[in-house]
């Protein structure tokens, strides 16, 4: 095991100092993007990759890990001489598309100068066929991909094409952001992945962070691997290891929930003019949040970018990249790996769910030496989180004492609600999924949903009336107040989706229009009508089934007085009481006599 105890920063080192030599191309393309020197995880793997070594490889967040194993790969690629365009001699997996992206764009400047190897972009929210396509057409020597992607075209032939037979030359196996991938669920698809390529190959895994199924990985599938631990520790005693760079400042701020909203916007309003990344803890809350504050911010560029985003992420990621100054709203699939220029400020407005998620969200900024900052937003009864991250993830947080007097901006939520529906759905959703979310989080002992004030929680949000859950019920919420007002009467601002709403409205009416509505001074529960419905329902199907039942019951004793009768018959005749054209006639009668 290597253990190269630094930061983050440069080291003295130049790239021609390295125990072994890199081509011209490569080293020219290093220096044209300013990279003079190597960072300690560049040091460390470049030249156990090019000595034929597997490598797995921990390092704190913008440490440089993806020049770590990208220079190895072009260097193993161009050694081996010529390559045919359907050839894969590398393939480099990610767990987001949004870093696969950026993985392609580092890689498309080094062959610019090198034009014998090809690159594939294979991602989801692309066209499998598509993919194919540009495969046959232009070839792919390095295969950057997510993996259910990879997986698929691995698995399914797509337009002629079949990717496993041109996997057989396979040099290179990197697997980046691995934790991650194991965190996601994609661990089927990385072991389907490792069936189809050869054993005989160099494999890299590279993690900020190292977990058991992680080490379940690197024993199955990496054969006497070196590993390499790139770690900060902090200047005051140079004794103490963290897992965020030195450069980072980071800070917690303790806040009520009905304030948080409003302290977050003081803060981001003093600094309009830098770059802002704010993490929320479920895709229903970015969508919520960005909305409002689109409508609040409007000469300031808000984006947002969640993982239920499909064909749209790709141009919000590469839009928020090229961005000066502006906010990013997000959720987690933005905490990992991708590289965004010049970050301010990371705003985590809810704790994430995993702590580890905490540092990969801060590691957005302070990137590769540079300057950063980041805060987090902790309710009153949360501060016992502060320890907690100092012992399980080695992080410190400095306090960042609230504003007293600031601009109270939930009436504008509130009024943003009352003028468009899907807004007002738009924050329900996004309080219920918010307390779900709380309800399973990691740290239950710290985040406990009994201590949350549900009342003070809805105001925060801007609703106009609190959402029904199982979570809610019984609980104080005295301290909200909703709007009096008959909420279907708001109406949706989009012209088509309020259109279709009328028309659903007026072709529900016929159906309940036999249930007495009382008058509209006084409630009407539509889990009452439904109750009577069903009741009636019920009702029906029972006297139906009465009905059969004594159809069925006279049916019977019907058919057993005919049989008595022909028994009588037949004892008659025995007994010679009647004659044989007696008994014929009696028990079989003609056509005649119907």
């Amino acid at each position: 095991m290597i253990s190269c105890m630094k930061s983050t920063e440069m080291t003295d080192t130049t790239w021609g100092e390295l125990p072994v030599s890199l081509s011209e191309t490569v080293l020219q393309t290093l220096l044209d993007g300013g990279f003079v020197h190597p960072t300690p995880v560049q040091a460390s793997c470049i030249p156990l990759f090019l000595s034929n070594k597997d490598v797995a490889a921990e390092a704190v967040t913008g440490s440089g890990k993806t020049l770590a194993f990208l220079v190895p790969v072009l260097e193993i690629l161009r050694k081996r001489g010529s390559w045919s365009k359907k050839e894969i001699g590398a393939i480099i997996v990610t767990p987001t598309r949004e870093l696969a992206i950026q993985i392609n764009e580092v890689l498309s400047q080094f062959l610019t100068d090198t034009p014998d190897l090809t690159s594939l972009l294979l991602i989801g929210g692309e066209n499998i066929v598509k993919d194919a396509e540009k495969f046959k057409a232009n070839g792919g020597n390095i295969i950057i991909a997510t993996p259910g992607k990879l997986e698929t075209m691995l698995e399914k032939p797509q337009n002629g094409l079949n990717l496993a037979a041109s996997v057989r030359s396979l040099e290179v196996l990197v697997l980046d952001e691995a934790d991650q991938l194991l965190d996601l669920g994609f661990e089927a698809s990385i072991n389907t992945i490792l069936s189809y390529l050869p054993k005989q190959r160099r494999t890299g895994l590279f993690s900020a962070t190292q977990t058991d199924e992680l080490e379940n990985l690197i024993r199955a599938g990496l054969r006497n691997p070196v590993r390499v631990n790139v770690k900060e520790k902090k200047k005051d005693d140079g004794k103490m290891e963290q897992r965020t760079p030195l450069t980072l400042q980071n800070y917690y701020m303790i806040v009520e929930s009905d304030q948080k909203f409003n302290q977050m916007m003081n803060f981001i309003q003093a600094r309009r003019k830098e770059k802002i990344m704010i993490f929320f803890s479920t895709c229903a809350g970015v969508d919520y949040f960005s909305k409002m504050l689109q409508l609040i911010l409007k000469n300031t560029q808000v984006l947002c970018l969640h993982g239920k985003m499909k064909n749209k992420r790709n141009k919000v990621f590469a839009k928020f990249r090229a961005l000066e100054s502006g906010i990013l709203v997000c959720s987690d699939v933005m905490a990992r790996g991708v590289d965004i220029p010049e970050i301010n400020w990371v705003i985590q407005y809810d704790p994430p769910k995993l702590a580890n998620f905490f540092v990969h969200r801060c590691g957005r900024t302070a990137r590769i030496g540079n300057t950063g900052n980041a805060l987090v937003f902790l309710l009153p009864a949360e501060d016992t989180y502060l320890n907690f991250l100092k012992i399980n993830q080695r992080v410190v947080l400095q306090k960042l004492d609230s504003c007293d007097s600031i601009n109270n901006y939930l009436p504008k939520l509130r009024k943003f609600a009352l003028k468009d529906r899907a807004l007002m759905e738009k924050g329900a959703k996004a309080f219920v999924s918010f307390v779900q979310f709380y309800g399973k989080h990691e740290c239950g002992l710290i985040f406990r949903i009994k201590d949350l004030d549900f009342g003070k929680l809805a105001n925060g949000y801007g609703l106009l009336r609190i959402p029904k859950m199982p979570e809610i019920k019984g609980k104080d919420v005295s301290n909200f107040v909703p709007v009096e007002t008959d909420f279907n009467n708001i109406a949706y601002k989009d012209k088509h989706r309020e259109k279709q709403r009328q028309e659903k409205l007026q072709s529900e009416e016929p159906k309940t229009s036999k249930f007495r509505r009382p008058p509209r001074s006084q409630p009407w529960s539509k889990q009452k009508e439904r109750k009577e419905r069903k009741k009636k329902r019920r009702e029906q199907k029972e006297i139906s089934r009465k009905r059969k039942a004594e159809d069925s019951e006279t049916v019977g004793n019907e058919e057993e007085e005919d049989f008595q009768e022909d028994v009588k018959l037949l004892k008659k005749l025995k007994r010679g009481k009647i004659s044989k054209e007696e008994f014929d006639s009696q028990f079989a009668p003609s056509d005649d006599d119907d």
